[in-house]
């Protein structure tokens, strides 16, 4: 197992996937230039719609896309490894996408997928989320590896559920993509981050969005990395794209 510069990318995704590809392209060139050899995009980078049914029309089959094009070129053109933050993939139901975590080798080609399984549902203060509205909830975690490193997976939500991430042990680091609301982020956000990184002894990479975006959506941000003490051993970015 060698020694990883990791850069954790966070955005403010809008509800033009073009520009947000454009963004994801820019922040991955810019860690890549910077030294980093992984990229972790967070969740939902293409597309924070107006509203949740947005992500069904940008739903692409797994292994074709204009996403997944986007995602293996910029993998191979920055020389990283690019662990691809959300993609909405077509579901066996019509009407729900797949939320999924795909990875790319340096030479761009896909070496993983995750599809989440814990969905988001919220109600209170003013705010409503139900993920399972439109997301078809996965239903295994396929092991992932990485530059010598055995990786474990989740993606937002998931985070709640310890049992989840000691069922993929031993693992040396974990990836969580997320988009966190402001709401709940700034009570349990980095909490939960440092706990699975203690109890696991294990590296947190956690790339969120962090901002105000069109629909009104509030995200906390605050993407990280956690050494197995515990402890921040990068700045976190309270908000903005980092």
């Amino acid at each position: 197992m060698r020694k990883i510069r990791a850069a954790v990318i966070q955005t403010v995704s809008g509800t033009d996937p073009a520009a947000n590809t454009a963004a994801m392209r820019r922040l991955v060139r810019q860690a890549a230039e910077q030294g980093a050899d992984w990229a972790l995009l967070p969740e939902y980078w293409p597309l924070m719609g107006q509203n949740d049914r947005d992500k069904l029309a940008l739903a692409e089959p797994f292994g074709s896309g204009t996403l997944q094009q986007a995602m293996a070129e910029t993998a191979a053109e920055c020389g990283v490894t690019l662990f691809g933050g959300t993609i909405p993939l077509q579901s066996p139901a019509p009407d729900k996408v797949l939320n999924s975590l795909l990875a790319y080798d340096k030479n761009g080609e896909c070496t993983g997928r995750y599809d989440k399984m814990h969905l988001f549902g919220y109600s209170g203060l003013g705010e409503r989320y139900a993920e399972a509205d439109t997301i078809a909830a996965g239903c295994e975690v396929p092991h992932l590896t990485a530059d010598g490193w055995n990786l474990a997976q989740g993606i937002c939500y998931d985070l709640r559920f310890p049992e989840f991430f000691r069922a993929q042990s031993p693992f040396d680091a974990l990836l969580l993509p997320a988009a966190f609301t402001h709401t709940t982020g700034k009570a349990h956000w980095e909490l939960l981050l440092r706990a699975r990184a203690v109890e696991n002894q294990c590296y947190v990479l956690a790339a969120g969005q962090g901002g105000l975006h069109e629909s009104g959506r509030r995200t906390f941000g605050h993407s990280m990395i956690i050494d197995p003490w515990g402890r921040k051993s990068w700045p976190c970015c309270p908000k903005g794209k980092a």
